[in-house]
């Protein structure tokens, strides 16, 4: 659910400025660097409504070191980032799920004390069948001494030391979403003046939801705990209300939608992916400090994904992540604590 609505128009502009403003002590920074991110979003958000009428479909032919091919569309997104990002004096060093190691600004150019760790273009393999796909990012504040370039330490830091993060969504409409740790607020994108508009202020999660979203394409594969649980939010054999099945597929759409709405979004380890899918640093702790901001909860099954350390910069883990008391729920099932 979201806050009640004012007729006022605010663009995000205005909204950041008036936030800084509860800060004295603030340097602008952070607010300017989100201007960046909006910035880039807008690029890429052309380019996506572009899709299938210009040459950006399709794949580049190279491999991610994911293991993925990259799409044109990816290797775009992550070109825009990085031009929005290196070039400002406001960041150390960027680190992006396309890229083996992380980038620092070129040479000669300001070094600044924010880390920025992005998923560029989440969801690409559907983007030949013009489905919803997003941008997620993640801001922390440096660790290593000022003035030097950053290096890898600056961005294996834990979930918990986010200053800010947030997503795009490119879907029906195209909406930013971000939260720097005062509430959770959602901004959609009028094409007619160019600007996101301040159109979900506050949004708040319902601590129940109507909804479970998992692929359960992969069911066979789960273990024991994790196919009881899911049996559980069908509300068989438990005498329980059933949750409806919603899965999109696509990670920021499927999360959007829960987090407005209410429900979970649940991808376990597996025995094929025994340390999860999901990228810890780039799509799990953003989006959990999102949710928990917004009275929701996240967990990698046995702990709150924002209690994390990472040890690598492309680490993976599991997720369960929306609605508190359904997190929770999974939680204690997945790490036998249900009685």
């Amino acid at each position: 659910m979201t806050g009640a609505r004012s007729n006022r128009v605010v663009t995000i502009e205005r909204f950041i400025m008036d936030q800084e403003r509860l800060h004295p002590e603030a340097t602008g920074g952070l607010s300017d660097l989100l201007y960046d991110i909006a910035l880039a979003a807008k690029i890429i958000n052309s380019h996506v409504r572009m899709a299938g009428l210009a040459d950006i479909l399709g794949t580049t032919g190279v491999v991610n070191v994911q293991g993925e091919v990259v799409r044109k569309l990816d290797d775009f997104a992550n070109e825009t980032m990085q031009d929005s990002l290196l070039h400002t004096g406001r960041v150390c060093v960027v680190a992006s799920e396309e890229d083996p190691d992380p980038v620092v600004p070129p040479a000669h150019s300001p070094i600044g004390k924010y880390v920025v760790l992005y998923d560029p273009l989440d969801g690409s393999a559907n983007i030949d069948g013009n489905v919803s796909i997003g941008t997620i990012f993640s801001i922390l504040r440096r660790v290593t001494p000022a003035g030097r370039e950053g290096t890898l330490a600056d961005c294996l830091q834990r979930g918990s030391a986010q200053v800010a993060a947030g997503y795009v969504l490119y879907g029906s409409s195209t909406m930013l979403v971000y939260t720097t740790g005062r509430g959770v607020h959602g901004f959609t994108y009028d094409p007619s003046i160019g600007e996101f508009l301040l159109s979900h202020p506050d949004i708040r999660t319902p601590a129940v939801g109507f909804c479970y979203s998992a692929n359960e394409g992969n069911a066979a594969r789960w273990s024991p705990a994790v196919q009881g649980l899911v049996q559980r939010y069908k509300g068989i054999g438990f005498g329980e209300g059933a949750k409806t099945a919603r899965y999109i597929g696509s990670l920021v759409a499927d999360v959007h939608r829960n987090l407005v709405a209410g429900g979970v979004f649940l991808y376990p380890a597996d025995s094929k992916s025994p340390q999860g899918k999901l990228r810890l640093l780039y799509e799990c702790a953003p989006l959990a400090f999102i949710c928990q901001q917004a009275g929701g909860y996240a967990s990698d099954g046995t702990q709150p994904i924002l209690d994390v350390v990472p040890t690598q910069l492309h680490q993976r883990s599991p997720l369960y992540l929306g609605s508190a008391e359904d997190v929770r729920l999974a939680e204690a099932t997945v790490s036998g604590r249900t009685p």
